[in-house]
């Protein structure tokens, strides 16, 4: 993955929920079109950051497995308000159902404690199994460096990692 749009995950439970953030700077390229004299974040990235941060909860929970996490389908979509430059948007998005191919989740995205974004999405999930020998190498090395990646978003400002809660047993659901 190329596109890095979060800057940080806050709070993470595996396969439950996660918490990421994205500080909107007038920097951005997408301002000098979107619009020009009244700057904000275009919705589809906001929607961009709820897969985001879904797709950091994919990889965590399976440990990597997945290579490549497309957004299957959008649904709901609501935008409450805008996000302008200068601005926190706070993710928080929560698994509804997981599997090794896919996954459905909600998300809501808030400024100011204010909800600007909500809706649902899923994801679909491309593995490398050990039985795709061609391509090997690639894959290793695109799961290394969202390893490092991942690392990276889990460092809050003042070098503190975030907390991961370990998500409870199966056996303790029962």
């Amino acid at each position: 993955m190329k596109f890095a749009f979060i800057d940080a995950i806050t709070e993470l439970t595996p396969g439950e929920r996660i918490v990421a953030v994205k500080a909107v700077t007038l920097a951005e390229d997408y301002f000098a079109d979107h619009f020009p004299t009244f700057p904000v974040l275009p919705g589809v990235l906001m929607l961009q950051a709820m897969v985001e941060s879904a797709g950091w909860l994919v990889r965590h929970t399976l440990d990597f497995a997945p290579i490549v996490i497309l957004l299957r389908e959008a649904r709901n979509v609501t935008y409450k308000s805008f996000v302008r430059p200068g601005q926190l948007l706070r993710l928080e998005v929560t698994c509804r159902r997981l599997s090794e191919s896919d996954s459905d989740f909600s998300g809501i995205g808030y400024c100011d404690r204010m909800e600007v974004v909500k809706g649902r999405f899923s994801l679909r999930h491309v593995s490398v199994t050990d039985q795709e020998r061609q391509g090997r190498s690639t894959a290793d090395r695109i799961v290394k460096e969202a390893r490092a990646r991942f690392a990276l978003f889990l460092r809050r400002r003042d070098g503190v990692p975030c907390a991961v809660v370990d998500a409870p047993s199966q056996d303790s659901l029962t």
